[in-house]
């Protein structure tokens, strides 16, 4: 009789050796690639730090493009996953909608190497994004929940916009985004750090109002 190669002793332990390996891999790419870009990032650089050899990281991922694309599908995971903890069919929808918009603004703010790395796919227009297939269907999460709780405020009448779940999806992110991608140039403009701790509470509070507000319709033209 022969035994399945995942019931042979050992193999358990293989396999979360093999994802420890993967996951640690990961965590030190993405800082790679956040800090030097994908044109800039060394897969020399990479092993180095984690103490292996190049053909190790290329054993699990195949290629630096293949990698830099991982941490990209590891990266927007991470944020879609807070997205969905947003409990839409327990809190009324101006609470729900305000949450989400929090939620988005604690983590860009507690994961800065998420925005470097959008801020690089864009400049190569989304090139590796579009080559994976975790990613192609990623979006489609935080539209349902956005959907969801525009639709039980259209029926509440707390909402009174029209509103697209993918508009409201761009104003949080936009708000959100802009903070920590362009905080050093709207500092030296401005002579303002919009992520110093002083003003972390009044932007986090801004950003849920200002769509609520826009939900609600206030301040839209008679």
């Amino acid at each position: 009789m022969t035994i399945p190669a995942s019931s042979h002793p050992g193999a358990a332990d293989r396999r979360r050796d093999a994802d420890r390996t993967k996951a640690e891999i990961l965590e030190v790419a993405q800082q790679e690639f956040a800090r030097h870009g994908y044109a800039g990032a060394r897969v020399d650089e990479i092993a180095a730090r984690m103490r292996t050899t190049k053909r190790m990281i290329y054993y699990y991922f195949g290629s630096k493009e293949r990698l830099y694309i991982a941490v990209l599908e590891k990266a927007y995971a991470e944020v879609r996953e807070v997205e969905r903890t947003v409990d839409v069919q327990h809190l009324a929808p101006v609470e729900a909608i305000r949450t989400l918009a929090e939620l988005t603004f604690d983590h860009h703010d507690a994961h800065r190497d998420f925005i470097k790395l959008v801020a690089i796919e864009n400049v190569h227009q989304a090139e590796h994004i579009r080559k994976s297939e975790v990613l192609a269907n990623l979006g489609t999460p935080v539209l349902d929940v956005i959907s969801r709780i525009l639709d039980a405020g259209q029926a509440s009448g707390d909402f009174v916009t029209e509103a697209d779940a993918i508009d409201v999806h761009m104003m949080i992110s936009a708000f959100c985004f802009f903070r920590v991608a362009n905080q050093h140039t709207f500092g030296a403009l401005f002579g303002r750090d919009m992520t110093a701790p002083e003003h972390r509470a009044r932007l986090r509070l801004m950003v849920g109002e200002m769509i609520v507000a826009y939900l609600r319709g206030e301040g839209s033209r008679s």
